[in-house]
């Protein structure tokens, strides 16, 4: 398995994240659209607000390969609830980067942010997403019918939450 890398994703990451977010895989995934553009990209992570968003990349041997975020609402009664989205590029799916990706992003919303539910929609036919947010502690609650199109089709997204585990706090 390759050296993974988990940082802070940056306005310089839009060639990398555009490349990522148009192979088939990715697209067919999520809500992502065939063609994107690096400007439209670059616009959106220079315009990320860190008061609400956290986005994270995954690097193998200096190429950005994977993109996971957090975002919240700045609504005082929904600040512990943050959305979770997350891509990994076609090459690099089934080689740890999504599972590197979760552990960093539920590490910071469990010890630095303060979140206690994330949530997030997959397709129902996408497996293997569904199996590792399931092993990261999401469960399913709730099908969303006829929910997005994809390839010419109206397809269903379920529903999964996670709420953070009870931790003991101890004194330094």
């Amino acid at each position: 398995m390759a050296d993974i890398k988990i940082r802070a994703c940056c306005p310089d990451d839009a060639a990398d994240v555009t490349e990522i977010a148009t192979q088939p895989n990715v697209v067919w995934g999520t809500l992502q659209l065939p063609a994107q553009s690096v400007s439209d990209w670059r616009q959106r992570l220079q315009s990320n607000d860190p008061a609400t968003r956290y986005q994270l990349v995954a690097e193998i041997d200096g190429k950005v390969v994977g993109l996971a975020g957090l975002h919240w609402s700045n609504r005082m009664r929904t600040r512990h609830v943050a959305d979770l989205g997350m891509f990994v590029h076609d090459a690099y799916q089934g080689q740890g980067v999504g599972k590197a990706l979760m552990e960093n992003l539920l590490d910071a919303a469990d010890r630095w942010l303060g979140l206690v539910r994330v949530e997030l929609e997959v397709y129902a036919d996408n497996e293997r997403a569904i199996k590792l947010y399931r092993d990261f502690g999401f469960e399913m609650e709730g099908v969303k019918r006829m929910n997005a199109y994809r390839d010419g089709r109206y397809v269903n997204s379920v529903v999964m939450g996670r709420i953070r585990p009870t931790l003991e706090h101890s004194p330094n």
